[in-house]
């Protein structure tokens, strides 16, 4: 089974920035991606970015045209990272990471269900980002 750990989340102040980090026990290879998707309360599962092992990255639109957000990876450490620069209140979320992904999870919630497709990729238990005004 596929280990994801998340961390970098906090409390952070509006303005401020942080850099959430994801492992994975096994890097994502081939046509398979790492992903980051967010939840805020009351919400549907959010999706954020991609990255390729080739480094080929994907920002949801709505967050690319804001240029808040950053993907990255260092493949030497099977890490994934992700930059969130101006915080604002409504990127407080808990923020999942999914690992040797095929294909975009469009759900309710995050993460997939136990029973979920394994295309949907192996998922962390979430890092929580919160952001006061």
């Amino acid at each position: 089974e596929v280990q994801v750990v998340e961390s970098g989340g906090g409390s952070v102040q509006a303005g401020g920035s942080l850099r959430l980090s994801c492992t994975s026990s096994e890097f994502s290879s081939g046509d398979s991606e790492m992903a980051w998707y967010r939840q805020a309360p009351g919400t549907e599962c959010e999706f954020v970015a991609t990255i390729k092992p080739d480094g080929r990255t994907y920002i949801s639109h709505s967050l690319t045209v804001e240029g808040r957000f950053t993907i990255s990876q260092d493949n030497s450490k099977n890490t994934v990272y992700l930059q969130i620069n101006n915080l604002k209140p409504e990127d407080t979320a808990i923020y999942y990471c999914a690992a040797n992904q095929f294909r975009l999870w469009i759900g309710n919630t995050c993460p997939p269900g136990p029973g979920a497709n394994r295309d949907f990729g192996y998922w962390g238990q979430g890092t929580q980002v919160t952001v006061s005004s």
